[in-house]
Formats: structure tokens, C-alpha cells, sequence
């Protein structure tokens, strides 16, 4: 699984990589019971703070995709469902087009030329 973080973004870095491993549960790049990087090795690999890396393994727990096994780590968990992931990317992706000052009706208009 790639985690990708774009510094420059306005988007905390621990939304962007949790946003990350989203996009890689929906697109079943990770399933459950694999196991993610440890935070320090992700947090190294990302050049980030290892404390960005567990607030975004938080945020996941909190959501329900992963479970934090003390001493076995992030582990991928069965019990979300799809629409419960695209509630969240739909999430992220209003709070995007606000920042960036995309009316509604474009962003509508954007989703049904990609879903096309």
C-alpha cells in the first residue's frame, strides 16, 4: 500500500493519510486482517512526525477500519462497509471544494463527468 501527502496542501497531513489508506481499503488494496506499516516506519517513510501517523491510525480506529492491537499494531478490520467509506470520501471531498471556492452545482457537475 502507497501512502501519498502532498506538504503543500492545506489539508492536515494526518487527514491526507488517512485519507490514503481510505482510497486503498476502497479500492481493496488492503483488506481485512492485513496489517499496516507501524507508524514509525510509515511516519519515516512519509518524512513526517510519527504522532501525525497515530492521529490519522486514531481517526481510522475511531471510524471503524482498523483496530490497534498493542504490540501487533494498525490492523485492517471487516466490519466497514462501503457506503460508510464513500460518506467519508464524500466528506473530504466537500470540505476540498470549500477550501478551494467550488460552488456546489460545479462540484455536482465534476462528480457526473467522473462517475460517467
Amino acid at each position: 500500500m502507497l501512502v501519498r501527502i502532498d506538504p503543500s496542501s492545506t489539508v492536515p497531513l494526518f487527514e491526507q493519510v488517512a485519507a490514503s489508506i481510505r482510497r486503498a481499503l476502497a479500492d481493496r488494496d488492503i483488506a481485512p486482517g492485513e496489517h499496516l506499516l507501524p507508524a514509525r516506519e510509515l511516519a519515516a517513510s512519509l518524512d513526517i512526525n510519527v504522532h501525525t501517523v497515530l492521529r490519522a491510525y486514531a481517526v481510522l480506529r475511531d471510524e471503524g477500519l482498523i483496530e490497534l492491537r498493542r504490540r501487533r499494531g494498525a490492523v485492517v478490520t471487516g466490519s466497514a462497509d462501503l457506503r460508510s467509506r464513500l460518506h467519508t470520501l464524500a466528506g473530504e471531498l466537500v470540505e476540498e471544494a470549500r477550501r478551494a471556492g467550488v460552488h456546489p452545482d460545479e462540484l455536482a457537475q465534476i462528480v457526473k463527468e467522473k462517475y460517467a
